[in-house]
């Protein structure tokens, strides 16, 4: 990938970046946790996950099983900072199901015809059918935030969709669609951390755009934006799951167990399904801006 220097993250982290955020990255040592207010020192051992990944596949094709037979409707809707982890957490719900019956939805920048439609509309052309699952790899909360943070919207356009968005998750249950909405919370040197890696693998470079390194500016910004939108698009029928995701082995495991712990799924193993990790996956009061 080749960016003048002012546009690289390498230049970001030595000339812009925090530095509480430059000495957490330069000091840390393999398998520690950046974030000092994350409730574990170190990450997840392989072997611990492997393990405790292995068997939730097996719950996850008893899942797509049953929503298949019954006709059930699943969408479940991934939000978080650049390089919270994503896409690697619906890679890991997504990697033993039939991928006839679990899509992803990872939807570009609206077209000009998009733009002219009410918000939400390409987004409901997405929604599933009976017997499928659909991850939303970013969803209709890119207004909430990221639009907010980056003016690609007007504040009546955004107030508009927080008067419609819930009332619209509400029509959608009621409907038969069951929506699990996940928030993915990453630290900010873990955050950069990341960057830097993806800036020096090739076959990451991909995952970058000019749009991240300029939200590297805009922490406070997000940080704003995220917390009004977790606080006015939450409620009791339809919560945001916040998921610190530092850890992304301990992330991973977190989400898929929120999912299955939330449909009554036939043959379910209850001791492999546990709870999530309430250290790091609950409501919006565990959000750490």
């Amino acid at each position: 990938m080749t960016r003048p220097e002012q546009d690289t993250i390498e230049s970001y982290f030595r000339n812009h970046a925090p530095t509480p955020v430059r000495t957490a990255i330069e000091e840390a040592k393999k398998g520690e946790i950046l974030n000092p207010s994350y409730p574990y020192t170190e990450k997840m051992k392989g072997k611990d996950y492997d393990r405790q990944m292995d068997a939730l596949q097996i719950e996850l094709v008893k899942m797509q099983s049953w929503v298949k037979k019954t006709g059930q409707r699943v969408a479940i809707l991934f939000e978080g900072r650049d390089a919270a982890g994503k896409g690697g957490t619906i890679k890991r719900f997504r990697e033993n199901l039939n991928p006839r019956g679990a899509r992803n939805v990872a939807l570009s920048k609206p077209s000009d015809a998009e733009r002219s439609q009410w918000y939400f509309q390409r987004y409901i052309a997405h929604l599933p059918s009976a017997g499928e699952i659909v991850f939303f790899d970013r969803s209709w909360y890119n207004r909430g935030v990221v639009e907010n943070v980056f003016g690609f919207c007007t504040t009546e356009e955004r107030e508009r969709f927080f008067r419609q968005v819930l009332p619209l998750e509400t029509g959608f249950q009621n409907d038969g669609i069951h929506i699990v909405k996940f928030w993915l919370n990453v630290g900010r040197a873990e955050q950069l951390n990341r960057f830097l890696a993806r800036e020096t693998d090739p076959l990451k470079h991909w995952k970058l755009s000019s749009i991240d390194i300029a939200g590297l500016r805009k922490w406070d910004e997000y940080s704003q934006s995220i917390t009004e939108t977790l606080t006015r698009a939450h409620s009791a029928t339809c919560p945001w799951t916040i998921i610190r995701s530092d850890d992304k082995k301990r992330a991973r495991l977190a989400a898929i167990r929120t999912v299955l712990s939330q449909l009554d799924y036939e043959g379910k193993n209850a001791d492999v399904v546990g709870t999530p990790d309430k250290k790091i996956s609950g409501g919006p009061e565990i959000w750490d801006a």
